[in-house]
């Protein structure tokens, strides 16, 4: 708990900074309804970053993204009703995020990209390989699911009895100090809350139709069952899977998990790197 509470720290003392680094890359885009913020950084074959529940682009990719800019252009979104994105007057889902995404891409004019995704992020990062299969080049999901029992047991439990006060303080306060409005904050989570709740598996055939080479990881102490990653790359037709230690997000140096000052994400953007860069044979 003391090791969460201080990255949780770090996390906020720069939270500005990062802001202020990446405003200039900051535009925004009206999509399906809402007007959608993204960030373009660095150069090269296109790879969309997705960010988890209740995140934003910094709390998710703060420590990853700068790196995965080095040899990639760099689209990090930020989806329905999170951070500096509108909402619209419909439930959040993996599918409609998804869509959001495609439509963002086909204004863009990118024919084709990678994606990335973590936690929600990672679930709608199968979503669009199954709904605009032609979009994906290659995918990375991160700590996604496509079924209940994906997640640990207990997870279902919390999600009925937890509260707006069980939200990580330093997800709040990235919410707020990029849309400083409380009234949007506690709209995005209760909406957040409701999508898990309602979530309902999805078909084993959906996944296995996704033909575009796949990467899935998780942790070893994930809210999400390492087994559940491992399940999903081998329903891949081309998968593959990796499992890091620690929780959920902790390898990506994620706000309120990573350990401030860790190498363990920049090992985890060059397998990434390696992954994107292969070819099917020599993989």
């Amino acid at each position: 708990m003391k090791r969460i509470l201080i990255a949780m720290l770090l996390a906020l003392s720069t939270a500005s900074d990062m802001h202020a680094q990446t405003s200039n890359a900051g535009r925004y885009a009206n999509v399906n309804g809402i007007k959608m913020y993204y960030e373009v950084h660095g150069a090269g074959r296109p790879l969309v970053l997705l960010h988890g529940g209740g995140s934003t682009i910094f709390t998710t990719f703060g420590t990853t993204l700068p790196l995965f800019a080095r040899n990639h252009q760099v689209i990090a979104v930020e989806l329905q009703a999170h951070g500096r994105t509108s909402d619209r007057n419909a439930p959040e889902s993996f599918a409609q995020d998804a869509d959001d995404v495609a439509e963002l891409l086909k204004q863009l004019h990118i024919e084709k990209a990678d994606i990335l995704g973590f936690s929600n992020g990672g679930s709608t990062t199968l979503q669009v390989a199954i709904r605009h299969p032609q979009l994906v080049n290659k995918l990375i999901a991160v700590s996604g699911i496509y079924k209940r029992d994906g997640m640990i047991p207990s997870f279902w439990p919390f999600m009925q009895k937890g509260s707006f006060k069980d939200m990580p303080q330093g997800l709040k306060d990235a919410f707020l100090s990029v849309t400083p409005d409380s009234a949007k904050l506690l709209n995005m989570h209760r909406k957040d809350v409701q999508r898990m709740l309602t979530f309902k598996d999805w078909p084993v055939s959906d996944i296995r139709s996704i033909k575009s080479p796949g990467l899935i990881i998780a942790s070893d102490q994930d809210v999400v069952r390492p087994e559940h990653a491992l399940e999903i790359a081998r329903l891949l037709p081309h998968g593959s899977a990796a499992i890091f230690p620690g929780v959920h997000g902790e390898f990506l140096g994620e706000a309120t998990t990573g350990h401030p000052g860790s190498k363990v994400p920049a090992l985890f953007v060059a397998m990434v790197d390696e992954f994107l860069a292969a070819t099917p044979e020599a993989r």
